[in-house]
């Protein structure tokens, strides 16, 4: 491989000096020293955020805030953001970049969706994130789960928008159909990374499968918003990434998000850099030349950090394009 394909400019190389302590976050304590753009900020000082764990221990709500160990933790839950995990703590799966803990899960808990709807009403959401584990013991794969929280927090709180974040529902027939026929704001399934490295970071999943998928979404509703992450930092090229955004908008999704891997502990993949701010910028610049409607890229980002204001700007994105083609139509007709 030439070094020309190496995602460009040159990162960081990875410090092996253990963490101090009062850097743990989450579940796991990090395994390397982080620089100074990705220091997490601690939650204890906040009155907003104490508040924000309350209303969630007291509504027995998992978040993948904390399950994930998310370095926006303080940050979010100090703005009384929150992404609600649902269907238990624990996955079906074991994907080698992920914090969430492995086994077998807990029966569904069908009282759950009316306490996702009560935080939304709680925490004053305008928009909430609710994400899963994979529960590929479920025949649905989960996604009466997803509906039925849907139908509470429309029937609660119906100003809040609603942003999915779902499984691959991998052979489970008709689950995603379910899910999209409840109408999500924004319907979001995260490729993760590059082809290449899916056998290495998701061996139960499938690039192909999950990128139709979100294809598939917009066949079934093409007024949905579609969303898929990626992270820097497994091993991808420069090209590989710019791929991936090709194939994204092949498959019509309007937003990407891309952000940097931190390895959760030393059990999980190893991290190969950290790539440094302007190389997001980079990477952003691209992804908007090639028709995102929204790009969130930075070094922090995660697919819920600052949904509710990305929400706002992916509307306005959309009806600014479609004011821009209704022009353009126009124009060729005069």
């Amino acid at each position: 491989m030439s070094d020309e394909s190496k995602l460009m400019p040159p990162a960081r190389e990875v410090a092996t000096a253990a963490p101090s302590a009062n850097s743990q976050l989450g579940p796991d304590r990090p395994s390397q020293r982080r620089p100074a753009w990705l220091r997490m900020r601690p939650i204890g000082s906040s009155p907003a955020a104490l508040e924000t764990r309350k209303v969630l221990r007291d509504l027995d709500l998992h978040t993948v805030c904390e399950e994930a160990a998310c370095p926006n933790l303080g940050e979010c839950w100090s703005q009384k953001h929150a992404t609600v995990m649902i269907l238990g703590s624990v996955c079906t799966r074991k994907c080698g970049f992920c914090n969430v803990k492995t086994g077998r899960p807990d029966p569904v808990d069908f009282a759950e969706p009316a306490r996702v709807a009560q935080v939304a009403v709680e925490l004053g959401l305008r928009h909430l994130v609710i994400t899963s584990v994979d529960r590929d013991d479920l025949s649905d794969g989960g996604a009466g789960q997803f509906v039925r929280c849907i139908e509470a927090v429309r029937a609660l709180a119906p100003h809040t928008t609603i942003e999915v974040l779902t499984p691959d529902f991998q052979r489970k027939v008709g689950a995603l159909e379910r899910v999209v026929a409840a109408r999500p704001d924004v319907f979001n399934h995260n490729l993760e990374t590059v082809p290449r490295l899916y056998r290495m970071a998701r061996r139960a999943a499938s690039y192909t499968h999950s990128l139709h998928l979100l294809a598939q979404v917009k066949q079934l509703d093409p007024q949905s918003f579609t969303k898929s992450g990626i992270m820097l930092g497994l091993g991808e090229t420069y090209d590989e990434v710019l791929a991936v955004m090709e194939e994204m908008r092949a498959a019509d999704i309007d937003f990407i998000t891309i952000g940097q891997y931190l390895r959760p502990t030393q059990k999980h993949l190893p991290m190969t850099r950290y790539a440094p701010p302007e190389e997001f910028e980079a990477l952003a610049q691209a992804a908007r030349e090639k028709g995102f409607l929204m790009v969130s890229a930075s070094p922090l980002t995660r697919s819920s950090y600052h949904a509710d204001r990305d929400f706002a700007q992916l509307v306005a994105a959309r009806r600014a394009k479609l004011a821009q083609n209704a022009c353009a139509s126009s124009s060729t007709q005069i």
